[in-house]
């Protein structure tokens, strides 16, 4: 066997052990340490499904939400607590353009 073989494979061992080992490491530093946007994202409609009725503030659980995803989880909430979604998670139109359920309401929408 050649000697300069042998250290070879051991050096290309070293190596390959070593940007496993860093690898390995900056992976476990970076899945401790950071929500995924779902994750994010699941927190805040939890949030918006807590607040009281009427609070416009924005949950603390929604801070790192970018603005047009929060509009969205925010006006589905308003939805899902007026009872303005059906079991499908369909909006029920009637229901919304007529929250009272009287039939001889306007649509409130159409008022001038």
């Amino acid at each position: 066997m050649h000697p300069t073989t042998n250290r070879g494979g051991t050096m290309r061992t070293r190596t390959t052990t070593l940007a496993l080992a860093i690898g390995a490491a900056l992976l476990l530093a970076g899945c401790g340490e950071e929500e995924s946007y779902a994750d994010i994202t699941a927190k805040c409609v939890k949030a918006l499904e807590k607040r009281a009725e009427g609070d416009k503030e924005k949950p603390d659980a929604c801070k790192d939400v970018n603005e047009d995803d929060y509009d969205k989880l925010a006006i589905s909430s308003v939805l899902e607590k007026g009872g303005w979604v059906d079991k499908d998670g369909d909006v029920n139109m009637d229901k919304f353009l007529n929250p009272t359920g009287d039939p001889d309401l306007d649509d409130p929408l159409l008022e001038d």
